[in-house]
């Protein structure tokens, strides 16, 4: 058996007749040797599936993986929400304090963003500073915030150039399965939906503030942007929702943005070109993908019991 058949034997080698519950010996030493292959050429080990059209998890080329969103989930934060794609899982949580507004922007607070990526998420990682990775995630949501007018910061501003709220927008990644930028847009923008701020009263005269924390008021979003991801394999394959390893050994990586209904911006991080073909299949998946992810953002907010 040569080691560049291995991939062969796992899909080829029949299984067992005998109905048990417990996997049988071949199947153990097939998926050991499979491994193996994966370990020692990764990239040709991808190759020999995806020139069958099929993923080594079983998906189509552009086939997505399972999403799911819960909010409120943070009892201590003013807004939360946690996503899950796949495998990657990402906790929002966004916190809410009093500040001096910034001079060239009297009439308005504003919101800062930080993408945290620890050690636990992914072997890769190590413990230590910021990696490079969560610093670029960091400065797309700050990017995101920026452009694409998700929310009005002016409602955030109580008495102009004395006093507004500053909401910290802290995501957590639990894992790094691929696609964190995705799971970052979407827990964003679930997380906003839930944040409700007190009544705040200010005192020009004696400076003084009083916080009802009993009368609160819900933020009021402008739009909806939806984050998709996918990445080109050897220059002609493309994939749709790529995993770790698939951004990783791709050739190159592209982030549409969608935002209601529409295309807003998109972001492309070096790598090889794309054809027209290739984009045209990346926003028309992106549209279509985004419609199903708006109303499972909408139908966990309705559901919340907070709500």
């Amino acid at each position: 058996i040569y080691i560049s058949d291995i991939q062969y034997i796992v899909i080829c080698l029949p299984l067992p007749s005998v109905q048990s519950s417990r996997p049988s010996l071949l199947v153990l030493v097939n998926n050991q040797m499979a491994a193996i292959y994966k370990n020692i050429h990764p990239v040709k080990y991808y190759r020999d599936y995806l020139s069958q059209d099929v993923r080594p998890d079983g998906r189509g080329l552009l086939q997505f993986r399972p999403v799911s969103v819960n909010v409120g989930t943070l009892s201590t934060a003013e807004g939360s929400a946690i996503v899950k794609i796949g495998n990657t899982m990402v906790v929002c949580g966004i916190k809410a304090e009093l500040c001096t507004p910034k001079a060239e922007e009297p009439d308005r607070g504003f919101v800062v963003a930080n993408v945290d990526l620890p050690a636990l998420c992914s072997s890769r990682l190590r413990p230590g500073p910021p990696s490079d990775e969560a610093q670029v995630y960091s400065g797309f949501m700050h990017r995101l915030l920026s452009s694409s007018q998700l929310l009005d910061t002016r409602q955030l501003c109580i008495c102009l150039d004395r006093l507004a709220w500053v909401l910290y927008c802290d995501f957590f990644c639990l894992s790094h399965e691929g696609v964190v930028i995705d799971a970052c847009v979407l827990a964003l923008v679930s997380a906003l939906k839930t944040v409700m701020l007190p009544e705040v009263e200010y005192n020009a005269d004696t400076h003084a503030i009083s916080v009802n924390e009993d009368v609160r008021k819900p933020l009021e979003l402008s739009s909806f942007p939806i984050a998709t991801t996918f990445a080109v394999f050897d220059d002609n394959i493309l994939l749709a929702d790529p995993n770790e390893e698939e951004e990783r050994f791709g050739t190159g990586v592209l982030t549409v943005i969608i935002q209601d209904g529409k295309m807003s911006s998109v972001h492309k991080p070096g790598g090889s070109p794309m054809t027209k073909e290739q984009l045209e299949t990346c926003f028309a998946k992106a549209k279509e993908h985004s419609k199903h992810l708006q109303q499972l953002v909408n139908t966990a907010f309705n559901s919340s019991p907070e709500r």
